[in-house]
């Protein structure tokens, strides 16, 4: 029932990787499960908001999570703003057909989940994909404010995990749900699930293998250009010790490896920005083969984070600056 990894999404740390190539290699596989146990397929549009308790988070939330974003919509009688925010997010539910699920927390009753998630005050809204927790906005917000926000929810579901969400037929029960059918094996799927098995057992060496076996064959995969940038960078950082990493960034500022260290630690750690920040001053100072290294390794980082996130975007823009 704990909310694992309370982290906004492209923050980058050693459990956000491994539970991002988990998901998506293993989300197929979930949703089939759930089938088996009657808890997917065709659904009711009445069935994409749920009411939930903490007896019921493991399976309504988090496991769910698997198969699709679900927003969590923490809210009490006695808010009023809830009264202005839940209607909306209720409506919007039913209007994304499918693409989330929409979970509501009363938290007088669920003092336990306030607290795990960190609430100071409602209404408050997070997200959970993949059983990672997503701090999505507190208080209430414009309808234009909120469906951007579930746009890049959507849009991180399915291109971070590949959640395609549910399968919602107006004619279903509510509560009811039909067999979904299984996805056809991918023609490589199998050296896919053989990377996240390496990164399962701590064999990181092997999952890039497997990642560019993938590549070899198929240039354009996404998924292993993802996966193998992740398993690179936690296979550098494997064994270093941070302090001596930072203390040789600090005392050397125009030692490029150096640099380059230090922005693998930042990003593992979550300090994405500080990452970029370090390596485009670092582009700044440098000229020749130097300034090309760290040009490349900054690439890499940003394959590591997603061309989509904001903060990419935005270090694109500084690096092309520093750059001409």
């Amino acid at each position: 029932m704990q909310p694992r990894n309370m982290s906004m999404s492209g923050v980058v740390d050693l459990a956000a990787v491994k539970a991002a190539q988990e998901a998506k290699a293993k989300a197929e596989q979930a949703r089939a499960q759930a089938a088996r146990e009657g808890g997917a397929g065709a659904i009711s549009p009445a069935d994409l908001v749920i009411d939930v308790d903490e007896a019921g988070f493991e399976r309504g939330v988090l496991q769910r999570s698997a198969e699709v974003p679900v927003v969590i919509d923490f809210w009490a009688e006695w808010c009023e703003p809830c009264k202005q925010l839940s209607p909306v997010l209720e409506r919007l539910a039913v209007e994304y057909n499918g693409r989330f699920l929409l979970a509501k927390v009363d938290v007088d009753a669920n003092q336990m989940l306030m607290q795990q998630f960190g609430i100071q005050g409602i209404p408050a809204v997070f997200a959970v994909v993949a059983g990672q927790a997503l701090p999505l906005f507190q208080g209430a917000a414009g309808e234009a404010q909120i469906r951007q926000t579930l746009d890049q929810l959507v849009q991180v579901g399915e291109q971070r995990f590949g959640l395609t969400g549910l399968t919602v037929d107006p004619e279903a029960e509510p509560g009811g749900a039909a067999a979904a059918p299984e996805r056809p094996a991918g023609p490589h799927d199998g050296l896919l699930e053989a990377a996240v098995q390496a990164l399962d057992s701590g064999d990181l060496a092997g999952a890039v293998q497997a990642y560019k076996n993938v590549l070899n064959e198929d240039p354009g995969n996404e998924e292993a250009k993802l996966g193998l940038a992740q398993a690179e960078l936690l296979q550098r950082v494997q064994g270093v010790d941070p302090q001596q990493v930072r203390r040789d960034a600090a005392d050397k500022p125009a030692d490029v490896q150096a640099q380059i260290a230090a922005a693998d630690l930042d990003l593992v750690g979550g300090h994405v920005e500080d990452a970029f920040g370090r390596l485009i001053e670092t582009v700044q100072r440098t000229v020749g083969d130097d300034r090309d290294t760290v040009r490349m390794r900054l690439l890499e980082l940003f394959e590591v984070v997603g061309p989509d996130d904001p903060r990419v975007i935005a270090a694109r823009r500084a690096l092309a600056r520093a750059l001409f």
